[in-house]
């Protein structure tokens, strides 16, 4: 073994250490879910689809409301892996799709996650915003609205 071989192994050896050292220190991310994108959405007509054609045109989300007809959401979250860090959640969304009790599409909303909070992205309505909420709600909502010389009369 002449003294050129060793070191050319040496060198060797250590490009390879550094390499995978630093391949190690890379993240690494990965999806779970499902979410819809907003082409697949235009297909689902608010008012017009029913649960069947949401099926076909989307497909069926691995999470449904409690209450039977309440609705279907489809959730997807990207989450970043570097080293030995805990994994760190960077993106997650829900689309949820709520149905009348016919079985027709009543709502259409994509809901993201921003620095912790839940934020509406886009939202398709064609009944009032008033159902879900109670009456105390409603009420306390229209404080303020209201002139003391409304009252009296």
């Amino acid at each position: 073994m002449t003294f050129g071989s060793v070191t050319r192994r040496g060198a060797l050896t250590l490009v390879l250490v550094g390499a995978l050292a630093a391949s190690a220190c890379s993240p690494i991310y990965r999806d779970h879910g499902y979410v819809p994108t907003d082409q697949d959405l235009a297909l689902v007509e608010v008012g017009k689809s029913t649960r069947e054609d949401v099926g076909t045109a989307i497909g069926r989300p691995s999470s449904a409301g409690l209450l039977e007809g309440s609705g279907w959401y489809y959730v997807g979250s990207r989450w970043k892996y570097f080293g030995a860090r805990a994994p760190e959640e960077i993106d997650r969304q829900v689309v949820a799709v709520s149905f009348t009790e016919a079985g027709i599409v009543s709502n259409v909303e994509r809901f993201g996650l921003e620095q912790g909070q839940v934020v509406t992205l886009s939202r398709r309505v064609t009944e009032s915003n008033i159902k879900g909420i109670g009456l105390i709600r409603q009420l306390l909502g229209n404080f303020g609205r209201i002139a003391p010389n409304q009252l009296v009369r």
